[in-house]
């Protein structure tokens, strides 16, 4: 069953491949290119991870070709025309395989959710233990972000292909920036609209871009406030259950440039596989005139073991030696 919750949010968001001699990464670098295992740069914005039998998969936005402005904008909708949804695959989170466009636009039919002049953003993907299916949700949109629609995929493979099923405002309410969590007992929730039982979160106060994750008994939402394609600050929040009540804990990011998350947007938290309280804050730095060159900022979640204060601090190269620093 899935459940959704929200967030008062409204979403305005979002390399080719160049071959050069692949290199094996032994650090994260944030905001410099990322290559993948055959030297091209990795291509997978507003993404997600999902960790499935010992590797794990990042999801996200294919950004191809020019960015534009369209004529009839009012305000920054920068986009590229949808080309689908990107696959990696990796054992040590340094080091990505190109799987493929897991999910493909759909150009030959000009009504499809996934057409090239439609919007697609923030995919995220969960495996139903029940129906042994793959399920990709993302935020499906029309040019002007009037649709605002969750859309929902399936597939047989963590790699795909996924064939596109639908897209729909659930219980008839906005779905725009989204993200998928997956409980200890199997249950999923989409945080951003209801549908069934849910709740409404963080009334009155502008999150959009939220990243969800547990860390002992309690749940923990990091979010950015509302500002386009521009930085601002991050905020985290807790709860002891996932419907909430949620406090918020205020801004977790240290270090030069933290008032503005780095210039990065949330987008996922990753719970690193084999290392207890070891958690990694995923970013978007988003270049909104060459939307291909954005490039991602992923950084340790720092956790005090007498307080469990949760910090983000920068660092321009770092790998998961650092956690056992803690």
């Amino acid at each position: 069953m899935l459940r959704r919750i929200v967030i008062a949010a409204v979403a305005v968001c979002a390399l080719g491949t160049v071959h050069i001699q692949a290199q094996k990464n032994e650090f994260f670098r944030p905001k410099e290119v990322w290559n993948d295992t055959e030297g091209n740069p990795i291509n997978a914005h507003g993404g997600g991870i999902l960790y499935h039998k010992g590797t794990y998969y990042w999801y996200g936005e294919y950004k191809v070709g020019k960015t534009v402005l369209p004529s009839d904008a009012t305000w920054e909708r920068y986009r590229t025309d949808v080309t689908g949804v990107s696959c990696y695959s990796s054992k040590d989170l340094l080091n990505w395989k190109f799987e493929g466009v897991a999910l493909k636009a759909i150009p030959d039919d000009p009504n499809s959710d996934i057409h090239p002049t439609q919007v697609l953003e923030r995919p995220k993907v969960v495996y139903n233990k029940k129906t042994k299916k793959f399920v990709m949700w993302m935020h499906i949109d029309s040019p002007d972000y009037s649709k605002a629609e969750a859309g929902v995929a399936i597939a047989d493979s963590p790699t795909g292909p996924f064939k596109y099923l639908d897209g729909f405002r659930p219980n008839g309410t906005m779905s725009r920036d989204q993200t998928v969590f997956v409980d200890d007992d199997g249950t999923a929730y989409q945080f951003s609209s209801p549908e069934e039982k849910y709740v409404r979160r963080f009334v009155g106060m502008a999150r959009e871009a939220p990243a969800v994750f547990k860390h002992g008994n309690k749940y923990y939402m990091l979010s950015s406030g509302c500002t386009g394609w521009d930085p601002n600050s991050a905020e985290l929040a807790v709860a002891d259950s996932i419907m909430g009540e949620w406090t918020v804990l205020g801004d977790p990011c240290t270090g030069p440039d933290a008032e503005k998350t780095f210039y990065g947007q949330s987008t996922f938290v990753i719970p690193v596989q084999g290392k207890k309280n070891a958690f990694i804050a995923c970013f978007d730095m988003w270049k909104k005139k060459d939307l291909q060159d954005s490039r991602y900022i992923w950084l340790p979640m720092m956790i005090d073991k007498q307080t469990n204060k949760i910090t983000i601090p920068w660092h321009a190269e770092w790998n998961l030696d650092v956690f056992k620093k803690k």
